[in-house]
């Protein structure tokens, strides 16, 4: 009997995805490792039962090639689809380039959905798995990562409603809640954009571009518990990584002042802002 496969977006060395790669293909899973360059991922190459595969999830002839190359390998059938491909965006909403915006759309939510079109006869066929890499982003309001955290609660929504359309289908769906995991995440997405010279935030600029290190999972550790839960039969909301116990189980019964006064105070320089008079 053929191993069950994985298609997995976003498996540059050094991330999540690389690291579900790795999780999978212990557990004798035939892996598709997927990113826009093979250089970034080719440590994995000399492993057994993993193929590596260039894909830009926002390009349709890049995905139809993916979709075409796969089929041919598992004869239709596809078990696991992660769509965990993603970059990050910090940039105060005020000065927000829009035409960037909605490539960081095209990028982390899009290419989710055109991915799971594209690629769901094979899910049907298989009686598959859609896992949809969401954040807490998605349900916390971090100043100056608007877009991102924007991108991350449409991807959440979006696999949650998928969760109930694809159920007659015989197809699973979790929505992965991501905590802090050690991930290159800043270093294989866009450089981080610098502020426009009209921008109200310049006396915090440093600030604004400045690493933040957060309580962090390691990565390692996170794929192994997030391949459980696929082969274990979970569906929906799955929070893994750190710091998800506070923000799913505190945050939604902690007074708004103080979350607000908790996201200003720790987040990159808002609370050195000069008021305005």
């Amino acid at each position: 009997m053929p191993s069950k496969s994985v298609l997995i977006t976003g498996c540059s060395a050094g991330g999540i995805g690389h690291a579900l790669a790795l999780a999978f293909q212990e557990r004798g899973l035939t892996v598709f490792a997927t990113a826009r360059s093979l250089n970034k991922m080719q440590d994995l190459a000399s492993l057994p039962n993993i193929h590596l595969l260039s894909l830009d999830v926002t390009d349709p002839v890049s995905i139809s090639t993916a979709v075409k190359e796969v089929g041919v390998r598992t004869g239709g059938r596809l078990d696991i689809l992660v769509n965990n491909a993603g970059q990050q965006f910090v940039m105060p909403a005020l000065d927000v380039n829009i035409e960037k915006a909605k490539g960081l759309f095209d990028v982390n939510y899009w290419a989710a959905l055109r991915m799971i079109q594209e690629f769901a006869q094979m899910l049907i066929a298989a009686r598959g798995v859609v896992v949809n890499v969401g954040s807490t982003a998605g349900v916390v309001t971090v100043p100056f990562q608007s877009q991102y955290h924007a991108s991350k609660a449409a991807i959440i929504m979006l696999s949650e409603i998928l969760r109930l359309e694809l159920a007659p289908l015989n197809v699973r769906v979790i929505t992965l809640m991501v905590g802090n995991v050690a991930s290159n995440i800043d270093v294989n997405g866009p450089p981080p954009a610098s502020l426009p010279s009209t921008s109200m935030y310049l006396p915090i600029e440093k600030q604004i571009a400045a690493d933040y290190t957060w309580d962090t999972m390691p990565t390692k550790k996170f794929a192994s518990q997030v391949v459980a839960d696929v082969m274990s039969g979970k569906s929906g909301k799955v929070w893994r990584g750190g710091n998800t116990a506070i923000i799913r189980w505190a945050v939604p019964f902690m007074p708004q002042w103080v979350f607000d006064k908790i996201m200003i105070s720790i987040s990159r320089g808002l609370d050195k802002m000069p008021m305005i008079a």
